[in-house]
């Protein structure tokens, strides 16, 4: 049997289940049941994780593929993920992890409420069943982050809520080491955890995939307006944002959807970085192209009407959408090609042609 860690946020109710409070789902378990995720489970009416140290990818890569154009250009993230989700993500370019839980365990599902459809609720499962991935303690990562010359430690590859307890403790560390915490997430998080994790996170990157409720339900099998307020909390409590958008043909990519997404970035702040990211078939959505380049400019130009002043095109190197440029005099900052930093003229977090500050954690190159 994978091994029982006793899960932080949830409830205890009558009849030894639980209420897991982790995320907006809210999931209500039964003794021997899992939450939506796969991989929260009650044990006798006791919540436990069992993914924590439980590694299921790890890799040193470049800060601007997870993506953050804005946090120490050029350098390294160590970055892990373990197996499970709480969102049904379609297009998910994880899913042989990210769904793993929930497509390699027999499960009978269940709504979670009559009038919420929205959040599935695993029942019943063969608790035995071991959970895939290498066991690395907190302190392992760091000291691994340390020995490869990162400069952070991302926590990202699924969605870092539904590991909440080893991203903690992790985080925790890394921060005594000196090191940056980058939290790559859905948003499908409840204020509680967010607030913590804001204690010891320095920047996060958030996918905000729709401008609908109705479309997060039908693909992600989650709600827009949770998601909403987490960014929005994340914000106010003084972490470093940026947003990302999978620009999918016939499903996000109008214009007014679009803007709406672009201006509700702008009512976070116009510093607040952007990405519009190139869709490919995956997964279960097979059944539309990739985005046109043309469209990724057409998102781009719509930011900086809403008034943007970073809009990046992401998965399409080489298309002129990687490069920084100052926001004041439109002198070239930072040149890309995909993930590989060219050049950096950004001093002391200011353009070298204008004085304009630039929005973003260590941004000058090391001189």
């Amino acid at each position: 049997m994978s091994e029982l860690h006793e899960a932080r946020y949830y409830e205890k109710l009558d009849g030894e289940r639980v209420r897991c409070t982790l995320c907006p789902h809210a999931c209500r378990i039964p003794d021997g049941g899992r939450g939506a995720c796969g991989v929260r489970v009650n044990h006798h009416g006791v919540l436990n994780t069992l993914v924590y140290e439980r590694i299921a990818a790890r890799h040193v890569e470049p800060v601007e593929k997870k993506p953050f154009f804005h946090v120490a250009p050029g350098s390294l993230a160590y970055s892990i993920g373990t197996v499970g989700c709480n969102l049904r993500c379609s297009f998910c370019i994880n899913a042989e992890i990210s769904q793993w839980a929930i497509e390699h365990v027999p499960t009978r599902l269940e709504w979670e409420t009559d009038d919420d459809p929205a959040v599935l609720c695993p029942q019943l499962v063969d608790v035995e069943r071991a959970i895939p991935g290498e066991r690395v303690s907190p302190r392992d990562i760091v000291d691994a982050a340390l020995d490869c010359g990162a400069v952070a430690v991302a926590y990202t590859y699924t969605e870092p809520t539904i590991f909440f307890e080893l991203v903690i403790e992790t985080a925790r560390l890394a921060r005594e080491a000196g090191l940056l915490n980058l939290l790559v997430s859905n948003g499908f998080t409840s204020e509680a955890p967010v607030r913590e994790l804001a204690a010891v996170v320095d920047a996060a990157n958030i996918d905000l995939k729709f401008a609908s409720d109705t479309a997060y339900r039908h693909t992600s099998r989650a709600r827009l307006q949770p998601i909403l307020d987490a960014i929005r909390l994340y914000r106010e409590l003084g972490v470093w944002l940026e947003l990302t958008t999978l620009v999918i043909p016939g499903l996000n990519d109008a214009d007014d959807e679009l803007r709406w997404i672009a201006g509700f970035i702008a009512s976070l702040g116009t510093e607040v970085p952007w990405h519009v990211s190139q869709f490919h078939p995956h997964y279960r959505m097979q059944d539309r192209p990739p985005t046109p380049v043309e469209t990724l400019h057409r998102a781009r130009q719509i930011g900086g009407e809403v008034g943007l002043r970073y809009v990046y095109e992401g998965n399409v190197p080489g298309a002129g959408g990687e490069n920084t440029s100052c926001h004041a005099c439109g002198a070239l900052l930072i040149e890309r090609w995909g993930f590989v930093l060219r050049s950096n003229r950004i001093r002391d977090g200011r353009c070298p042609d204008c004085g304009e500050a630039v929005a973003g954690l260590r941004l000058s190159r090391d001189r």
